[in-house]
């Protein structure tokens, strides 16, 4: 049964005037869109093949502080974004922020190998190791700070890595 609703195309286009209004979420509203990372993670980087290695960075960083912020690190690893870890892991160093990443890298080592990219198999190794991520939550929420103002200086830093000019469909 259809909701009656059609999806919206949208022209978006991401320059310096967007950059500079200090919002990292306005400056990967196209990715945010465009990615598909409820499938499996050779649809996410066919999704993805359009944007930079910076972008993605900033976009898994997003993600990842999304989802523990609302959820915790089970709650990330448990759900489709939990394939995007390494992308988050290597998003914190580059953006200048290896306190966060040093909680990514912890929660990754909780289980007994590496996180699968694959939904079904992370959620299988989630109910066989049945890690504990409460401290590494408390640990993230109070480093979280100046988060938004690391993200904001890593887009300026090269701005073209993010620029954008397309149409992107929305709910």
């Amino acid at each position: 049964m259809s909701s009656g609703r059609e999806p919206r195309y949208e022209h978006l286009v991401i320059d310096d005037a967007v950059i500079a209004r200090d919002d990292p979420m306005a400056v990967i509203d196209p990715i945010w869109w465009i990615a598909n990372f409820y499938d499996s993670y050779g649809d996410l980087e066919e999704s993805l093949k359009g944007f930079s290695w910076p972008q993605r960075l900033v976009w898994a960083v997003m993600w990842h502080d999304s989802e523990v912020c609302n959820g915790g690190h089970l709650q990330f690893f448990d759900n489709s974004t939990g394939m995007i870890w390494p992308d988050a892991l290597e998003g914190y160093e580059a953006i200048g922020r290896p306190d966060l990443a040093a909680v990514v890298r912890e929660a990754v080592a909780r289980f007994s190998e590496p996180p699968s990219r694959e939904r079904i198999v992370r959620q299988e190794q989630v109910e066989r190791d049945e890690p504990e991520f409460d401290d590494l939550d408390r640990r993230f929420y109070d480093g979280e700070g100046g988060l938004r103002d690391a993200l904001i200086a890593f887009i300026k830093k090269q701005p073209e890595a993010f620029y954008f000019d397309g149409v992107v469909k929305k709910p």
